[in-house]
């Protein structure tokens, strides 16, 4: 075990140490953000200010909730980068073929227009940014493309557009409008020009557009081989070390459930209302979700309902992830809650009064939080208003900054909670004592790497912002969250006596200290684009790769869980806990691992990146694994809280069932099959219009769009009936 905590210890310090290296490299290489931006004959373009204030009314409106920019955000509408640069190029093109042939560019030659798309590049690939002064000097003709633009999308977002599920009035005020497209236009700029002495843009020369000769950089084809050839390297030494273990007997297992006698204590009781909510969290969650697909194919209502007047696209899409990752982490919060005195078999003094306190705190900033985001998405707060208690714009980390540091002091309080709760058990001898002590190292990096979402202010970079936005998004959620459940089904297992606590703390901490070897630095695949220098697409394409690895073989481990829980007569008892548990090591190997390696490497992301094989790899990870463990540890505590009579076993195998086969449905029957047309657009005629209007109006595209009901609906009837039996349940009555 000492080699084991070595092994973790060292990734730990040597991964943050690498990723720490990449952020501070991110910070001095950001693309700039210009005081003012004027003409060649001194015109004012965008005055002081007007970049960071269009990125807080972006924010304010729903942010990457409303197309996105530089590839992150929601599918509907489209990416502004790229759309923004496309229309920009051909306002261009025509003006200078009108002015020099009398033509419009399509009308011209081949060779005509090989000229123009040359002149075209050189002057848009020219950096002429001047630090001193802290200004960008462009074209006038440039200038008047901008004009245009933003006369283009001041009536966009003043009168709405059916297509992208935009309502009227998202943006009424012109002048926030114009400020809007400012940051439109940066996100724009550092996307088509070239880094100081160098010969790639800011963003790697992301979006693909082939007018401004934006085509994968050399630094994404070879390391796309290079990760390729790393998973492979893992894959072999991962099946070698299989090879080479010995198989652990199950050994002698107890003649009962050691779970039967138990009573729940009054701290545990406490928890079930927990559940309760989860549960009806998973509703809202899936209503949102019928909703924000139903946009895709009528942009303005709801089967003939015109419910954007009150639930538009952006409001019923951040509710749909934001409900999603509080109902997720609320099962696994609860879960470490119950599970401390479980192991300790200790209830510490005014632990239930914590737990009410806490869950209290929760539902006020559940509420609050979508609250807020519904306010400002209907322009009933000042930008200020917004990012303190609105809207933060950014996918995942929506709510407001205030929210968020509530959010940050309830997990901080449930860390005390747990550590509370669990301390009698660390006095106790025994291989139990690593397990436990994995536990608080899961537990303690939930509660304070969250605190990563407070490291961004107002007017930040969006370089800088999504360097730490994902260190809440991949590390906290994707990161510890895996091991703090891992741990938690090992103890699981070994309360039960189906494990020896030895074997369960060799297992958790293996896994813990391989997932983590490929997660931390792997952070850096969501940043390839995102204004990074290379460095994060080096480390972030070989890492990244690695975090598959172990997904390849959990298959081993599922198998392991399915033959424990049927090793005696009682153990079937906890049949569905065990078979979400397995459900999770499916969606492990196919939503984690195939479906994200799929657009992982640099050099599919960069045609991927925003299409709808992001949503593939989202919702197939998002809740088929983390979803599915957070059900089957609902449903470990709600087995151990109320025992009397048997479970009704054709609900839970409805809900099973229904669910699983619904979301592969959803995902291979319509998401698939969008993103991968979605793919040869963009590969084909550039990123641009394979979001927007021209194509997934298409009826080819809205037909696959459509494919997505028979998946929703199988999957809706089987959370429904998963939720009517979670709100049925009733703990034991608490111990004296």
């Amino acid at each position: 075990m000492k080699r084991l905590w070595m092994a973790f210890g060292a990734v730990l310090v040597l991964s943050f140490s690498v990723l720490g290296w990449i952020g501070t490299r991110i910070y001095q290489e950001a693309p700039p953000i210009p005081a003012s931006v004027v003409t060649t004959e001194g015109q004012a373009v965008f005055g002081q200010g007007d970049i960071p204030a269009g990125q807080n009314v972006w924010q304010s409106m729903g942010g990457m909730e409303v197309g996105s920019v530089w590839g992150h955000g929601s599918y509907v509408a489209p990416d502004w980068t790229a759309d923004w640069l496309h229309r920009e190029l051909v306002f261009v093109l025509n003006e200078w073929a009108q002015a020099q042939w009398n033509k419009g560019y399509d009308q011209l030659g081949a060779e005509q227009q090989a000229g123009l798309r040359g002149r075209l590049e050189e002057m848009y690939r020219r950096n002429t940014f001047d630090p001193a002064r802290e200004t960008i000097v462009i074209e006038p003709v440039r200038a008047r493309a901008i004009q245009a633009n933003v006369a283009y999308y001041t009536a966009l977002f003043a009168n709405g557009q059916t297509a992208y599920a935009i309502p009227k009035g998202a943006v009424p005020d012109p002048e926030r409008a114009r400020k809007m497209a400012s940051f439109f236009w940066w996100s724009a700029w550092s996307a088509s020009t070239n880094r100081k002495n160098d010969t790639i843009t800011y963003t790697h020369n992301w979006p693909h557009e082939p007018l401004v000769g934006n085509r994968p950089t050399g630094e994404s084809v070879m390391w796309t081989g290079v990760s390729i050839l790393m998973l492979l390297a893992g894959i072999c030494a991962m099946v070698w070390w299989y090879a080479s273990q010995k198989e652990e007997p199950i050994g002698e297992t107890p003649k009962t459930d050691p779970l039967a006698g138990w009573r729940s204590t009054a701290s545990q009781v406490a928890t079930l209302k927990y559940f309760w909510v989860v549960a009806a969290l998973i509703l809202v969650q899936m209503i949102m979700g019928m909703v924000t697909a139903h946009y895709g194919v009528e942009g303005d209502g709801f089967y003939g309902i015109p419910l954007s007047k009150w639930l538009p696209y952006s409001v019923t899409r951040t509710w749909h992830v934001q409900v999603g990752i509080f109902w997720i982490a609320t099962a696994w919060l609860a879960a470490g809650l119950y599970i401390g005195p479980l192991v300790s078999g200790v209830e510490p003094k005014f632990q239930r009064l914590g737990v009410n306190v806490l869950f209290g705190a929760l539902l006020v900033i559940v509420a609050g939080s979508l609250a807020g985001e519904w306010m400002s998405v209907q322009n009933r707060l000042t930008d200020v208003q917004s990012f303190l208690w609105g809207h933060q714009g950014y996918e995942y980390v929506d709510l407001g900054r205030g929210w968020q540091i509530l959010l940050f002091a309830g997990l901080l309080i449930w860390l005390a909670l747990v550590v509370r709760s669990v301390r009698p058990a660390l006095k106790v001898a025994g291989d139990q004592r690593h397990l436990l002590w994995l536990f608080l190292v899961s537990s303690a990096a939930i509660g304070l790497f969250y605190g990563a979402g407070l490291t961004w202010g107002q007017h930040s970079n969006l370089s800088i912002v999504e360097y730490w936005r994902w260190w809440v998004v991949h590390l906290w959620v994707e990161g510890f969250f895996e091991v703090f459940a891992t741990t938690i089904i090992a103890f699981f297992f070994t309360r039960l006596g189906l494990v020896r606590p030895g074997l369960a703390a060799r297992s958790a901490l293996l896994s813990a200290t391989i997932y983590l070897a490929g997660g931390i630095i792997g952070t850096c695949h969501h940043l390839y684009f995102s204004g990074t220098p290379t460095v994060a697409i080096a480390w972030g394409s070989v890492f990244s790769a690695l975090e598959v690895v172990p997904l390849v073989l959990v298959a081993y481990a599922a198998l392991d869980d399915l033959r424990r829980g049927r090793a005696t007569q009682w153990a079937l008892r906890y049949k569905w806990p065990v078979y979400y548990f397995v459900a999770v090591a499916f969606w492990n190997m196919v939503g984690a691992g195939l479906f994200g390696f799929m657009i992982n490497p640099p050099i599919a992301l960069y045609y991927m990146q925003g299409l709808n094989t992001t949503p593939l790899h989202g919702h197939a990870a998002l809740f088929g694994v983390y979803g599915m463990l957070g059900i089957g540890l609902m449903l470990v505590c709600l087995r151990a809280m109320g025992q009397e009579g048997e479970w009704n076993d054709r609900w839970m195998k409805f809900a099973f069932w229904s669910m699983n086969i619904g979301l592969f449905a959803m995902c291979v029957g319509s998401l698939l099959p969008v993103g991968l047309m979605q793919t040869w657009a963009s590969v084909d005629h550039g990123y641009w219009y394979a979001r927007s209007q021209e194509f997934l109006q298409t009826p080819m595209m809205q037909t696959l769009r459509w494919m997505r009901a028979p998946g929703d609906t199988l999957f809706a009837l089987g959370a429904a009936a998963l939720v009517a039996f979670v709100l049925k349940t009733r703990a034991k009555s608490a111990s004296a």
